[in-house]
């Protein structure tokens, strides 16, 4: 049976990291459930242009805000911008991140490590800090929050010391968000992806061509997962469909942490 995903008729949704990856495709996949409007928030500022182009298309209203969110003025107006334009806000994806320098743990840098913790953990942070008492507002029961965190927010990974930590972190504040606001009906939850066909993954590929093969062995379905599979997941868990899921780290992975 096809269950059709409910709950997004008239609601705003905010998508940080929206240029490219896993933000673009979900802001995709929030204009194909049928929300009102999508907020798209990123530095990128040609990415940004292409996704609301995609968005609008398919009959969404489209905001743009170049956002830094490891800055709390940027985190700020983003929200400001989305109230000011929409009057609401009712569904946030805390996507924006960066991958870190690889090296071992006492050869990080401390500018490598702040900087890969201030925009990964911090910046969601900010960002959950600026949404919460607007999609308060919505009423209890009709907002939700996702946060992106990773397969490195579940398990370790060798020479990713920053970037596992800052990802570990990401699933505990959401853990700990979502009991902060269950009674007040948001939802909190992360989504972890495994290894995703990304910009961020093409460019590791591209400095090493025999890292995809390596790639794909790490996953036991046999192939790379695509932004739309963990794009369906953020969605799902934003819809009227998952209405008794919050707190959970839900692994989009291919089977990757369950070996």
């Amino acid at each position: 049976m096809h269950t059709t995903l409910s709950g997004f008729t008239d609601r705003v949704a905010l998508v940080t990291g929206a240029a490219a990856g896993i933000g673009r495709a979900t802001a995709i996949a929030f204009a194909h459930a049928g929300v009102r409007a999508v907020v798209l928030a990123d530095l990128n500022e040609d990415g940004l242009r292409e996704s609301a182009c995609t968005v609008k298309s398919l009959g969404a209203q489209v905001l743009t805000v170049v956002t830094d969110v490891a800055n709390p003025d940027d985190v700020d107006f983003m929200v400001s911008r989305t109230i000011q334009m929409f009057g609401q806000l009712d569904f946030a994806f805390n996507n924006a991140g960066i991958e870190a320098s690889t090296a071992r743990t006492a050869d990080i840098s401390e500018p490598d490590w702040e900087h890969t913790l201030a925009v990964n953990l911090t910046g969601a942070w900010l960002c959950m800090r600026a949404e919460i008492p607007h999609i308060l507002a919505a009423g209890p029961g009709v907002g939700a929050i996702v946060n992106c965190a990773s397969v490195a927010g579940l398990v370790g990974f060798e020479g990713s010391a920053a970037y596992v930590a800052s990802k570990h972190g990401v699933v505990g504040l959401t853990k700990a968000a979502a009991l902060d606001y269950a009674a007040e009906g948001i939802r909190i939850n992360a989504v972890c992806p495994g290894v995703i066909r990304t910009p961020m993954v093409d460019r590791v590929i591209a400095d090493n061509p025999e890292m995809e093969a390596a790639l794909i062995a790490m996953e036991p379905i046999g192939r790379l997962g695509t932004p739309e599979e963990v794009a369906q997941t953020v969605v799902w868990l934003c819809s009227a469909n998952s209405t008794f899921v919050t707190g959970q780290a839900i692994a989009v992975d291919g089977g990757l942490v369950t070996r």
